[in-house]
């Protein structure tokens, strides 16, 4: 059972010259006890997707696509995981209404 999962995460940026994606359909699960490292050379990736699964993707990204599903508690006596968008595109929405 996933304390964390991350379906097909995709984040774009809006570019003159059309849409740059730069995160294109990552996944991960991350089991409770488990610590996932990642590794990649400059400018992979690492930090956006870190930023986009808290909800610090800063605009003009955006999360185009992808799930994020968490569990509120190691404790499989918790309540069930839930799922959404992922929080970056919440807030990348709310801060464009403020």
């Amino acid at each position: 059972m996933s304390l964390l999962q991350v379906k097909d995460l995709v984040v774009e940026f809006p570019h003159r010259r059309g849409t740059l994606r730069a995160l294109d359909r990552i996944s991960f699960d991350i089991a409770p006890g488990e610590i996932l490292g990642v590794v990649g050379e400059s400018g992979a990736g690492k930090s956006l997707t870190g930023a986009a699964i808290i909800g610090l993707l800063e605009p003009p990204g955006r999360v185009a696509g992808g799930e994020i599903c968490w569990r509120a508690s190691a404790s499989t006596t918790s309540a069930s995981m839930r799922c959404g968008p992922s929080a970056g595109a919440r807030s990348a929405r709310s801060s464009r209404t403020r």
